[in-house]
């Protein structure tokens, strides 16, 4: 996956690059709106707004002009910017400075797989561990052939551990996924969520991994 970033200041630019690097991203790093116009095409583009020659918010118009790429929007201008202005201007996402890298790469990753953007393949519609069944077309849960209720969050977050049962899931990563741009609150709200599913589907099926997440185990102990 090649990402485009578009920083002027080289405090930020440069660390940024090395960190996406080190994440497996290929980093374009371009410094001027002019650049990143004229700069090759990539999977992602990370635009800060306050760039030299041109700015940042014109930039985003004229990529969106030209292509779909996703684009995620960096401003220190956290108060003047709003989801209408950042619709108009063609982005997908925008976070404000300063920034923590992880919650960064999450959105990264979150407007990635939203828009499909270098997906080798859809998320399965049905997927199936020891006898609990996910299935996406009906939005539908069913445990040995038994409906389980769920609310929508509480579906998209077990249909996301069940699709790589087995593997470890950070909390960052989950919220990326499951609540991505539209959540600015506290990351309690995946305790809860994950305190809930574990009442309905069995206190088994979704393992804690303490200080790094959660995961769905492929063959929980007790069933």
């Amino acid at each position: 996956m090649r990402l485009l970033v578009v920083e002027d200041d080289p405090a930020i630019g440069e660390p940024l690059q090395t960190g996406l690097e080190r994440e497996g991203f290929e980093v374009d790093l371009v410094t001027t709106g002019e650049a990143a116009l004229a700069a090759a095409p990539a999977d992602l583009v990370l635009l800060d707004l306050g760039l030299p020659d041109v700015d940042g918010g014109v930039v985003c118009r004229k990529l969106r002009e030209r292509s779909n790429v996703p684009i995620i929007v960096v401003s220190a201008r956290g108060d003047e910017i709003d989801r209408v202005s950042l619709l108009e201007l063609g982005a997908d996402d925008y976070v404000v400075k300063p920034f923590g890298f992880r919650e960064l790469t999450a959105r990264v990753r979150a407007v990635l797989r939203r828009t499909g953007a270098g997906a080798a393949e859809p998320p399965q519609a049905t997927v199936e561990v020891s006898g609990l069944v996910v299935d996406r077309r009906s939005y539908s849960v069913t445990i040995d052939g038994e409906g389980v209720d769920l609310t929508p969050k509480e579906f998209e977050l077990l249909a996301y551990l069940a699709q790589d049962a087995g593997t470890v899931h950070t909390r960052e990563s989950i919220i990326g996924a499951v609540w991505d741009e539209n959540w600015w609150g506290s990351t309690k709200t995946l305790d809860v969520h994950i305190a809930s599913l574990r009442k309905k589907i069995g206190p088994d099926r979704i393992e804690t991994v303490r200080g790094v997440g959660f995961l769905m185990p492929t063959a929980p102990e007790g069933l």
